[in-house]
Order: structure tokens, then sequence, then C-alpha cells
């Protein structure tokens, strides 16, 4: 299959960026701000556990990761997807069942008792797989989670996420080193484009804000220290 041109990934993305924001996954505060995983502060947030809710939402952006799965990675390139401890679960359960893959999922760190497991289902050793999660800020989880599942023998070379923070520019190559492809269906940036071509709750002065905090994050965290 041919991969999708860059216009209709541009739609893709809008059509995210409004599934999310009529969901009310997007949110705003620049007085209390949020704490994302990388440790920064940062005035917006993304939740998209809150996607699981809503079944039509789940549906398009489900649609839209299985083609990226179909036409830009390849049926031949993956024996199971792989969800990430814990948001990654559930969307690798939709995406396997969807394209009639199987699945496993990777913890954390392992259980600790039992039979001590960090990756669940059948052995994994051998198998091409996709990681799955809900979104990627630093990179930095994705790049554990890849080398536990290569520490178990699988093959990893691609990652799909609903949602790329864009804020840390070296992300893409960070994950490239470690023999990982980004592929994800909107940004930031495009939350911010959509935002500013159509009507929502987020009026100019909120909008000026989150693109500082996009241009500069650490900057922008620095001077609310």
């Amino acid at each position: 299959m041919k991969n999708n041109t860059l216009k209709e990934r541009e739609a893709q993305a809008m059509i995210t960026a409004r599934t999310l924001m009529e969901i009310d996954a997007i949110h705003f505060n620049s007085q209390k701000p949020f704490t994302l995983t990388s440790g920064i502060q940062s005035p917006v947030y993304i939740d998209c556990r809150k996607v699981i809710s809503y079944p039509e939402a789940r549906r398009v952006l489900m649609n839209y990761c299985s083609e990226i799965i179909l036409e830009d990675i390849g049926l031949d390139k993956v024996d199971s997807l792989v969800g990430g401890e814990t948001a990654g679960i559930p969307f690798a359960a939709f995406l396997a069942e969807k394209l009639d893959l199987p699945m496993h999922y990777v913890r954390k760190k392992p259980k600790g008792f039992g039979r001590d497991a960090q990756i669940e289902g059948e052995s994994i050793c051998g198998k091409k797989v996709i990681l799955i999660e809900d979104l990627t800020t630093d990179g930095g989880s994705k790049i554990k989670f890849c080398n536990a599942l290569r520490d178990a023998g699988a093959v990893i070379a691609n990652t799909v996420v609903i949602f790329y923070y864009s804020i840390f520019p070296n992300v893409p190559e960070k994950l490239a080193q470690s023999g990982l492809k980004l592929h994800y269906l909107a940004s930031w940036w495009d939350v911010l484009k959509f935002c500013r071509a159509e009507d929502t709750k987020w009026n100019n002065k909120i909008l000026d804000e989150i693109e500082q905090f996009l241009s500069e994050p650490t900057e922008w965290a620095r001077k609310r220290i």
C-alpha cells in the first residue's frame, strides 16, 4: 500500500485535534501548571485515556492508527502489538482486535511476585512487534519499554502513539538512535493550528501562551519557578 499523502496526514491531524477537544481531553492551566512524565512544568496537558470512554472518538483514532500500521509499517513487519503499561494497553487491545493480531503488554518493571514477569502474553522471543502507547513527551519511556522487549528477544523498530508533544526537538533522533521510529496522529502544534482556525474555548491570549511554551518549554517553566 502507498503511504498516506502529506495532505491526508494533515487532515487526520486536524480531525484528531478536533476529536480530542470535543471529548475534553485537552487542558490548559498556566496558574497551576501540570507536571509531565519528563518532569517539566507545562500549562497544557492531554489525557488520552479519556478516549476509551467515547466509542466514536475511539473508532476514529483507532482507524487512523490502524492505517499507520497497514500503510506505513506493513502487516508483514508485525507479529504482535504491545501495549505499554498502563495507558497503552487498551489501545493495543483495540488495534489487535481490529487488525486480527496477537497482543502482549509490557510493564514498567517486573511485577515482583509470581513469575516476576515484565511482559505478559505468550513468549515474545523472535516476534516482530510494535509498541502502542497513548502519547510521548521526551521518548524516555518508549526506550525503556523497547529495551525490555529486546531483552526478551523481541524485534522492534516502530512505536505508534495517538499524541506527540513535539516540544523537544531531538526526540525523533533519540528514538532513532535506539532503533525506534515514532508514528503519531497529532501534536500540540496541530492542536494550536486547529484552535487558531476554529472557534474553540481558548482565546488568543491563551493560544499565545501555549505557543510560547511550545517554542521554549524549558524557559517557560523556568520563569515560573
